[in-house]
């Protein structure tokens, strides 16, 4: 189901918590606003959810202006990152809720819910109370109520930041398989950009009410557009740069790189030379400052000489001891790893 936004500006007082958003959403995709706290993207998500409204700019589905359409009268699914399921009720009566205020038939509501327990493999906890659930389970449970009204469009507002790092993992994997067998229209909030990276076909970064890049998650990562986004999407190192130089050391960039001020190289690309001699060309000599070793893999933080400036670079975890030990480290950084941000 195509979602369109079209510029769309919201104000908090004096404070723009949206500025111009224009976003599509194709019909079956499964979009992630991700960004920091008080970026604007619950904000955005509500005001699709219709649960606040624009002062400027409409918000349009399979061409139908949704701008003056009450929430209730959207039907758009939604999941909020707590799990709202009425202690008194049982799973399945919870997940048959919505269906129940519209009036079905209790017979086509019974099947519905055992339907969507099933879907959400949870069927022999059918007649159990939320508090006999884990949290897990519960926000499964939400999932289900959520899509037992045949929404158009999913919502699904930070529903995994209230649970443990194991429990996020599995159920994210999840969610994303429930979206893709019934190819409903979905978009989440996160503030994870591995719960992002995972789950997504493309990722909407929002930096202070905009949206600083839209792309997938290959994209994000490896074609950044800005220093913000290149931060916030896995690690990255931001080197100032002055005629090709950084730190005293000549950079082989590419024509099109040349003239940056401002570069940046993953850790992961920053290739690690043990041993080499100061003066070898394309190589700039670096100190071990520190080692932080993750098992399968070390981070490692050089110093560049005696510019003041530090380098993370990441190698594999059993390559860990010859570097630590080498008399001497340099390090390359080839000019198709190298990154020129704004």
């Amino acid at each position: 189901m195509a979602l369109a936004l079209s510029h769309v500006t919201k104000r908090f007082g004096s404070t723009i918590a949206l500025n111009d958003i224009s976003l599509t959403v194709e019909r079956g995709e499964f979009i992630c606003f991700l960004g920091p706290s008080g970026c604007g993207k619950t904000t955005l998500l509500r005001i699709i959810a219709g649960l606040e409204l624009a002062e400027e700019g409409t918000v349009m589905l399979e061409g139908r202006d949704l701008s003056e359409t009450p929430a209730r009268h959207r039907n758009f699914g939604v999941v909020f990152q707590s799990y709202s399921l009425f202690p008194n009720m049982t799973a399945l009566r919870n997940i048959g809720y919505g269906l129940e205020c519209r009036r079905k038939p209790r017979a086509e509501i019974d099947a519905r819910a055992a339907e969507m327990l099933k879907l959400v493999e949870l069927s022999e906890h059918g007649n159990k109370l939320p508090s006999q659930l884990s949290g897990g389970q519960q926000q499964r449970i939400a999932l289900a109520r959520a899509l037992a009204t045949d929404p158009e469009v999913l919502l699904l507002d930070e529903p995994l930041s209230a649970l443990d790092a194991k429990v996020r993992e599995s159920l994210r994997l999840e969610i994303r398989e429930v979206q893709k067998r019934l190819g409903i229209t979905t978009i989440m909030v996160t503030h994870d950009q591995e719960e992002a990276l995972t789950m997504a076909d493309r990722i909407v970064v929002m930096d202070t009410g905009t949206i600083a890049q839209l792309g997938t998650a290959r994209e994000l990562y490896e074609q950044p557009t800005s220093r913000f986004v290149a931060e916030f999407i896995g690690r990255m190192n931001i080197l100032p740069v002055e005629n090709n130089l950084f730190a005293g050391q000549q950079l082989a960039l590419p024509s099109d790189k040349q003239g940056a001020t401002m570069i940046g190289i993953r850790p992961e690309d920053v290739r690690i030379h043990a041993g080499a001699a100061p003066s070898d060309p394309g190589l700039i000599p670096v100190k071990l400052r520190n080692t932080i070793y993750l098992g399968h893999l070390a981070h490692l933080v050089l110093d560049v000489g005696d510019s003041g400036k530090e380098i993370v670079a990441e190698i594999p975890g059993h390559a860990c001891k010859a570097i630590v030990d080498a008399p001497h480290l340099a390090i390359e950084m080839r000019p198709e790893t190298i990154k020129v941000l704004q």
